[in-house]
């Protein structure tokens, strides 16, 4: 059944009962704001490309859902505070508590980047187009363009992830031997 408002399809397994006795065009369970518009076809490949190279401002995100998905918002959210924690950190020496608090939501948006090109990647056509090309005809023919961007997305973000790990491990380290130095004088 579609919906009444932005013509998304809609299962009726989905709308509670009394949002379909009441009529009530405002109601939040008549409206699925995650379920993509079924008017244009959606790449997976342009939607890995995406993910792997704007993902952590939540590209990808928009490109699916519009601007009103909350999750891209906080992907942009995320990247910035990350920005503004890593220039404390970097203006500290990795001292700042408040520079590792802040930097932690920016690692987390770029880390999730890198794995939704790769879910997105490795999903199969057939799920991604029932998902998302469903009413449009047209089906997706990944190739090997989406395998090389999530062979990529694996490489960068790994290597992202060890880097971070080995310098918050070489951090607390180093104030560890700072602090057994100091009750040792």
């Amino acid at each position: 059944m579609p919906c009444r408002f932005c013509t998304n399809a809609v299962s009726a397994a989905l709308i509670s009962p009394t949002a379909l006795s009441m009529n009530n065009p405002s109601s939040p369970s008549t409206h699925l704001s995650d379920t993509p518009s079924p008017k244009r076809f959606r790449s997976k490949t342009l939607t890995a490309a995406l993910a792997f190279f704007f993902g952590s401002i939540g590209a990808h995100r928009f490109y699916l859902y519009g601007l009103r998905d909350k999750f891209a918002w906080a992907h942009i959210v995320g990247i910035l505070l990350g920005a503004v924690g890593y220039m404390l950190l970097a203006a500290t020496d990795r001292a700042s508590m408040l520079g590792w608090v802040l930097a932690f939501p920016g690692a987390v948006s770029l880390l999730a980047a890198f794995l939704s090109a790769i879910v997105y990647g490795l999903r199969p056509d057939e799920k991604w187009d029932a998902q998302f090309n469903v009413a449009t005809g047209q089906h997706s023919d990944s190739g090997w363009t989406v395998i090389l961007i999530v062979m990529f997305s694996l490489l960068v973000g790994a290597f992202l992830l060890m880097t971070g790990l080995a310098l918050t491990f070489q951090t607390y380290f180093e104030g560890q031997v700072q602090a057994a130095k100091e009750l040792s004088q």
